[in-house]
């Protein structure tokens, strides 16, 4: 791997940051993966740097010092959480976007990955098999936030040739890092829950359904559209990216299957009309078409390996 080709993760203690670095590190090298945030932070397996992605020049200075060719720029406030925080919001998800979208567009980096979210739809969106060009009119900061960074991506590629890349998660789920903030992470929480006290009380409705992937997917999938071809890469807004699709009481009963004496209660919150406002289902032919996505996890096996490998450290 040359020196170019060295990669540099931006909020690399996230829930996708964590497992998307040891993923890069088994393909690429320890040395050639160089993890950032902005909270200090020991990384034993590799280069790692404090990092505020609101800061052009320090980070224009790591580029240089590692001599960085791919940037992969997961710093955002999730959908609860920006709900609390509006100006910080759009000002980290936006203002940090803008920041590696500079560097791209002024030749410092080669590649850039930013991923987007089902947030961008909001209640106008048609719920079933949602396409992948359709109705985005979201009702929260981080779906507006979203919503405006598909469209900066799209302009600076055709504008400036720059080469970003971008999918639209859906739920992600894990057993490597505690949920952060999204209005998704009941599908974390209940799994925990469960091993720990036996019942869960969920903050959504029984038969609230969404999209979902489990966290091994989801890093496949983001380094698999970055591996792929310029030219398979059609879209540069972003693309669609479905796993699966369940509520709470579906999941629950996955879960009981294991954990007979599981028991949850709902008490819906302010993350339950977030989460009305998004699909139920998304339609992701254009991934599968262009650089071949395919989805390996249902919400039976996904269940099973979240149950067996929390088992061990709950």
């Amino acid at each position: 791997m040359s020196k170019k080709d060295r990669i540099l993760i931006i909020g690399a203690s996230g829930q996708v940051g964590q497992e998307l670095v040891e993923a890069l590190r088994l393909s690429y090298g320890n040395d050639n993966v160089v993890s950032t945030d902005l909270r200090a932070s020991e990384d034993p397996n590799g280069p790692f740097e404090q990092l505020d992605v609101l800061d052009a020049d320090a980070l224009l200075h790591l580029i240089k010092k590692y001599d960085i060719g791919q940037v992969y720029n997961l710093a955002a406030m999730l959908s609860a959480t920006a709900e609390k925080h509006i100006q910080a919001g759009w000002r980290l998800n936006m203002q940090g976007l803008f920041n590696t979208l500079d560097l791209a567009r002024e030749k410092h980096i080669d590649k850039l990955y930013w991923p987007s979210s089902i947030a961008v739809f909001g209640p106008t969106t048609p719920t079933q098999n949602t396409p992948q060009r359709t109705i985005v009119e979201p009702t929260t900061v981080y779906g507006i936030s979203k919503m405006a960074g598909e469209s900066w991506c799209e302009y600076y590629h055709q504008k400036f040739g720059v080469d970003v890349r971008s999918v639209r998660y859906p739920g992600l789920i894990g057993y490597k890092s505690l949920p952060g903030g999204g209005t998704t992470d009941y599908a974390v929480d209940i799994f925990h829950e469960a091993l720990k006290n036996g019942r869960y009380t969920c903050f959504l409705e029984s038969e609230t359904s969404l999209p979902m992937m489990y966290m091994p997917d989801a890093i496949r999938a983001t380094i698999e559209i970055m591996e792929a071809p310029a030219e398979s890469v059609k879209i540069r807004t972003s693309y669609n990216l479905a796993g699966m699709t369940f509520n709470p009481r579906e999941i629950a009963a996955e879960i009981q299957q294991q954990i007979p004496e599981f028991t949850v209660d709902y008490k819906p919150d302010f993350r339950q009309e977030i989460a009305a406002s998004w699909p139920q289902s998304i339609d992701d032919t254009a991934a599968r078409q262009d650089w071949n996505w395919k989805e390996e996890f249902d919400l039976t096996r996904m269940t099973e390996d979240m149950l067996f490998h929390l088992r061990e450290v709950v």
